[in-house]
């Protein structure tokens, strides 16, 4: 990926076209520490991780150590998390990756990236719907004898979450805070209860010796546990709907990463502790995604576990609102600096949400459920295909483009400030971001070499390389508008990554006789 000379301390040149009117940036001071916190956080989704996650991997991989991963993960994510905190001191963009990449690599890089956010996040959220359908399904099956086909409640979801993204973000922090707070408080209930009542092995702490680690499947249980952060790095995108980015972008990035280490971390301890670190996996295989109910019924009997499945949707519905405002951000910071059409990226009346970007992503949501409907039971017969195939699909191709996202971010953060001069008092931030993204890199190798596994198709699929492959086509669609606005609409290309700052440095400059 290359780089333009322009993409360090960039200002407006004369001529170039920016932003008039005050519908063209977020409003501000609408999120505290609390609310920015609570926004991060719902993307991850605790109880689906748990509960999904978790006894996937440990079913799917036998990885035992699956909580020495957590705290592996978590420092990768530190250390990633210490330059790409920094950056967010730099520059305040509703845009996030592609912003901090644009900065640091030019215009060009960073619309290639804006694609990539635009289409991983997408899929992210999408994704989800395919669960959540499922399971509203199978509540209304188990507790009022009814059929209901998982694309109804999918829709009504994306409907809900639509208008809900239309409304102002700090409504949707007490959303998102009310159904995540009590999420981990069950969850943490279910982990008291493992330590409380152990398997036979006792408080066994073996899944945390580094021989559990050993063995092919490591690296793919990277990629599974991985995807379980995702969130935490969505900060920098309420950066201008802060009271002070500067501070609290920073604060809630680390906040998120530890705090979903440990939280995760210990939760996977506790199902190892539950079983017995010798049968997780075996529990695991035979459980499926039930193992976690399968533990509460037995320690916190059936109305716990009832809830617990109540809460297992709401739980979903939190990530898809959290992961919807992160796309309309995106679709709104590329319309306002000329990557998507200038509609986008207009604020829609007092809320001061993106609205439009809000809903191309409830249009994207309705378009791609109703397709998979389509195909339900056809032409495998299994009316879960069309589900599953949502979930994984779309999960895991977002997931990868998010580790790409952050790989190549890891290069920015060092270019950027060695651009800026700021090598020497930076050096303990880019040699950071340098692991951070040299770990990165290597599993996304792996997610890509072992995409079959995530998704569930044989290694003679075709599928193993078309899903990953959607990243990587969105990465050079990106790239190649970048270099035609360069050669066609340079005005336009030199405001990618600038965001509201465009137009205060233009406010400016007409304010000075």
């Amino acid at each position: 990926m290359t780089t333009d000379s322009s993409s360090t301390n960039r200002a407006p040149a004369a001529g170039i076209s920016t932003f008039k009117g005050q519908d063209r940036a977020l409003r501000a001071d609408r999120l505290g520490t609390g609310g920015l916190l609570l926004s991060v956080l719902a993307a991850t989704a605790p109880l689906m991780v748990v509960a999904g996650v978790m006894p996937t991997t440990f079913a799917v991989m036998g990885i035992v150590g699956q909580p020495l991963l957590f705290v592996l993960l978590g420092t990768v994510l530190v250390l990633f998390s210490l330059g790409y905190a920094e950056m967010s001191r730099h520059v305040h963009n509703a845009g996030a990756f592609y912003a901090y990449i644009s900065r640091g690599l030019g215009g060009t890089a960073g619309a290639g990236a804006a694609l990539v956010a635009l289409v991983a996040y997408n899929s992210l959220q999408v994704g989800i719907y395919g669960i959540f359908g499922f399971e509203v399904s199978g509540l209304f099956a188990t507790y009022a004898d009814l059929e209901v086909a998982w694309w109804i409640p999918a829709l009504a979801a994306a409907l809900a979450v639509g208008v809900l993204g239309w409304l102002k973000i700090d409504v949707n922090a007490k959303v998102l805070g009310v159904l995540l707070v009590i999420e981990v408080l069950l969850v943490v209930v279910f982990d008291i209860a493992a330590v409380a009542d152990p398997g036979k092995e006792g408080l066994s702490l073996h899944a945390f010796n580094p021989d559990t680690l050993t063995g092919a499947g490591v690296g793919t249980a990277l990629c599974f546990c991985i995807a379980a952060f995702l969130g935490f790095e969505q900060a920098p995108v309420y950066a201008e709907e802060t009271s002070r980015p500067h501070v609290l972008v920073p604060r809630v990035m680390f906040l998120a990463v530890a705090g979903v280490a440990v939280f995760f971390a210990v939760s996977s301890w506790a199902l190892t502790v539950a079983t017995g670190p010798a049968t997780i996996v075996a529990t695991s295989q035979e459980q499926s995604a039930g193992l976690l109910f399968f533990l509460t019924e037995d320690r916190l009997g059936s109305t716990f576990t009832d809830v617990l499945h109540v809460l297992f949707v709401t739980g979903m519905f939190a990530a898809m609102l959290s992961f919807h405002n992160v796309v309309a951000r995106y679709a709104f910071a590329m319309g306002r600096e000329g990557l998507l059409p200038a509609a986008f990226g207009r604020t829609t009346g007092s809320s001061g949400a993106p609205g439009t970007g809000s809903l191309l992503q409830t249009g994207i949501a309705v378009v791609l459920v109703l397709t998979f409907a389509l195909t339900d039971d056809k032409p495998t017969g299994d009316p879960t295909a069309p589900v599953l195939h949502l979930f994984t699909w779309g999960g895991n191709i977002g997931a990868l483009g998010v580790i790409v996202l952050m790989a190549i971010a890891s290069l920015s953060v060092v270019v950027f400030f060695v651009r800026r001069g700021a090598a020497g008092a930076q050096a303990w931030r880019l040699v950071t971001s340098a692991v951070a993204g040299t770990a990165l890199v290597v599993i996304a190798v792996y997610t890509v070499k072992d995409f079959d596994v995530l998704v569930g198709t044989g290694p003679d699929s075709a599928l193993r390389w078309i899903l990953p492959g959607v990243i990587g086509l969105a990465l050079v669609i990106g790239l190649v508008q970048g270099a035609i606005l360069r050669t066609r609409a340079p005005e336009t290309h030199a405001r990618i990554g600038l965001g509201n700052e465009a137009f205060q440095l233009e406010k400016e400059a007409e304010r000075t006789p």
